[in-house]
């Protein structure tokens, strides 16, 4: 295991990414909905519902080399020990290799940018869709369309599976490139694969994942177009779209019900403070949504109905 107070430093290399640089022109959304019958921010509530209203963002860390200009970081909503709901994880995913997982104890440490353990991944790992959920990583690797199972206890691939006729390596991507085609993501209800394929033309397609063998329970096609959107992400069985990845006004744009296999237009504010919004995931332990911004990691309060 490499030296932890090493891990911060980076080392040059080349530099293959995609970055795709099209953005649509927004339109000012009305802040109406969220001084309706919304109630308070921050109130508490329980169980699932629609989501109303996301707050502004929180900044946890940032990061300090040019490989963290994008990244993924998450927390397990269901940890097997030895971890727990604290322990927070990190990847900077600028590069053509990207092996690193930074594991920490918890979000100060993030901050601090001293890891209690790096995790060399035994497949570079590609984008930033990968998730941590019940003790293990899901991520794509690099030029595949497939979707691995690591296991942070015994530090290997316990599952592979792939997925059928996904688009890879910037076929299908969200708006601003980055290799996005096959997005992971948690929710109450599990775990859950975004992606699009030849045969739903650039379409969002949905399809829920066993959690130990990836087998594709169930999925779903919707009409939102991937390449249209910025960022997508889940709660309670329902997918929720942004609009712009660098637009400051940015909106939750779309949502698609599972449960229905209903699609609608939504206007729900989201602000994209630093402007070059790369990952974006929901915790359904902590009801917050993740979010790296331009080599800032932050939360995003959110309320349901």
């Amino acid at each position: 295991v490499p030296d932890p107070a090493a891990a911060p430093r980076w080392e040059p290399q080349p530099l293959a990414y995609q970055e795709l640089q099209s953005e649509r022109t927004e339109v000012p959304v009305s802040q109406l909905l969220e001084e309706t019958a919304l109630g308070r921010p921050g109130q508490e509530d329980s169980g699932c519902g629609q989501l109303v209203w996301v707050g502004e963002p929180v900044v946890f860390g940032r990061a300090d080399s040019i490989a963290g200009k994008y990244g993924v970081w998450m927390k397990d909503p269901e940890p097997v020990p030895p971890f727990t709901r604290d322990n927070t994880w990190r990847v900077d995913t600028v590069g053509t290799e990207v092996r690193q997982l930074f594991q920490y104890e918890a979000a100060e440490q993030l901050a601090r940018g001293y890891p209690a353990k790096v995790h060399i991944l035994p497949r570079p790992l590609e984008s930033t869709g990968a998730v941590i959920y019940r003790g293990g990583l899901f991520f794509q690797p690099r030029h595949s369309r497939s979707v691995v199972r690591y296991d942070l206890r015994g530090e290997t691939i316990t599952a592979e599976r792939e997925i059928p006729g996904a688009g890879y390596h910037g076929q299908y991507p969200y708006s601003w490139g980055g290799y996005t085609d096959i997005d992971l993501a948690v929710d109450e209800t599990g775990l859950w694969v975004i992606y699009s394929t030849d045969k739903a033309r650039g379409a969002i397609v949905l399809s829920k994942l066993d959690p130990e063998t990836l087998e594709i329970r169930r999925t779903w096609e919707t009409n939102i177009r991937k390449r249209g959107v910025a960022n997508s992400f889940l709660i309670c069985g329902t997918l929720y779209t942004v609009s712009s990845y660098s637009a400051p006004n940015a909106t939750v744009n779309f949502s698609y019900d599972t449960a229905t296999g209903t699609s609608r237009a939504l206007s729900i504010p989201f602000e994209n403070r630093f402007r070059y919004l790369s990952m974006l995931d929901y915790n359904p332990a902590e009801r917050q949504l993740f979010a790296w911004d331009s080599f800032n990691m932050v939360t995003y309060p959110v309320r349901l109905s």
